[in-house]
């Protein structure tokens, strides 16, 4: 494929023109160099590395003149105008121009950060990889939507396969592109789809993996490495919408979820009762919180699953997580760097690695996912 024209100054793919074989050599190398006292096993990559991205968010606003979308430059609020990014859905990516095209056509406004007036300010598109259902969301400066039913009339007559389209409405100065205010305009405000054979229901501010298909080869993974039995009592922490731990609960004797994101644990709930899955429970609040509850209470654990955000875990959570013994931590990482640092902790307060996994959630992105096994010595 040819290599992105605007990759230099988009900045979201550091590894445009790297050879994939190339990029995985590199992470792996990445992953061994941070962790060399340990063997470190070959990362998963993908069969096919391109428009694999399931979420795909864009910018609107204009520049000499016309209507542009794309992404921020990296650290700025400037925009540089993508019409085909190699690794969204390509079908989002034509929806995107499309409502660029009417946005045009209906004669609507774009949003301006510096007079924070203007209609529309971002696009979100996400996509089901195994359902093909495809939500629209439409960030908007206010609530007012001129020629409203016309415009999503003409979207869906472009586009059928829209199963629902949302406002969220955002006139914060702020980065945050989603605000807590949203208004479905057509279908049912969310998608669903299928990941490790379980059903997920998939709204405007839910976390969902934006790589599908290595999600499941992470998950699945993680899950091996565990080697869960059905007398377990599993702890899925930072649980979002509750994927992982819906995934093993068939597995396990109970899982205990955490969430400190209140919309993320309602959609956890439904995500459990479209499953079927009874023996998992959601709590709404902050992961050290619940651990150092589980603690004082003595609640037996034997494997704790845990997949913290860039940051990694804080010292009350892993100190925690020490008093709870469980017999195994299944690590999971988007942050190799903070996830040293968390199993230097670990392995100072009884417990071991046993297995590293690296694997590619993103291709062409520096980016690389890290599992670690620990095991209580």
């Amino acid at each position: 494929m040819e290599k992105c024209k605007v990759a230099k100054i988009c900045g979201g793919c550091q590894f445009q023109g790297v050879e994939y074989d190339r990029q995985l050599q590199r992470k792996q190398e990445y992953v061994e160099k941070l962790y060399s006292r340990y063997q470190v096993k070959p990362i998963i990559g993908m069969e096919d590395p391109y428009h694999y991205r399931n979420k795909v968010q864009v910018a609107f606003g204009r520049a000499n003149g016309r209507v542009i979308c794309g992404n921020y430059v990296t650290s700025t609020h400037q925009i540089v105008e993508i019409k085909d990014c190699q690794i969204t859905d390509r079908k989002a990516n034509e929806i995107i121009e499309d409502i660029r095209k009417l946005i045009i056509s209906f004669r609507l406004t774009v949003f301006d950060e510096n007079t924070m007036k203007g209609f529309l300010r971002h696009v979100l598109v996400r996509t089901g990889h195994i359902s093909g259902q495809i939500m629209v969301v439409l960030v908007t400066g206010s609530y007012q939507f001129p020629k409203k039913k016309d415009f999503i009339d003409a979207l869906l007559k472009k586009h059928p396969e829209i199963t629902t389209v949302v406002q969220n409405i955002n006139s914060a100065h702020t980065s945050m592109v989603l605000s807590e205010k949203s208004i479905t305009l057509y279908g049912k405000g969310y998608i669903e789809d299928v990941l490790c054979e379980k059903v997920f229901r998939i709204s405007a501010n839910s976390f969902y993996q934006v790589n599908s298909i290595q999600t499941e080869k992470l998950y699945g993974a993680a899950t091996e490495m565990a080697q869960l039995e059905k007398s377990d009592t599993v702890i899925d922490a930072y649980c979002g919408i509750g994927t992982i731990g819906i995934s093993v609960a068939d597995k396990v004797k109970q899982v205990l979820a955490v969430e400190i994101n209140k919309q993320a644990i309602r959609d956890a709930r439904v995500n459990a009762k479209l499953n079927d899955v009874e023996n998992i429970r959601f709590s709404a609040m902050d992961a050290g919180k619940f651990m150092r509850k589980l603690a004082y209470e003595k609640t037996p654990v034997d494997v704790v699953i845990m997949d913290p955000a860039r940051a990694g875990a804080d010292e009350p959570f892993l100190s925690s997580l020490v008093k709870l013994k469980p017999r195994k931590v299944v690590y999971i990482s988007c942050n190799p760097d903070t996830q040293r640092r968390d199993i230097s902790y670990l392995s100072k307060h009884g417990y071991q690695v046993e297995e590293l996994q690296p694997v590619d959630m993103f291709p062409f992105t520096e980016h690389v996912e890290s599992i670690c096994l620990l095991t209580r010595r």
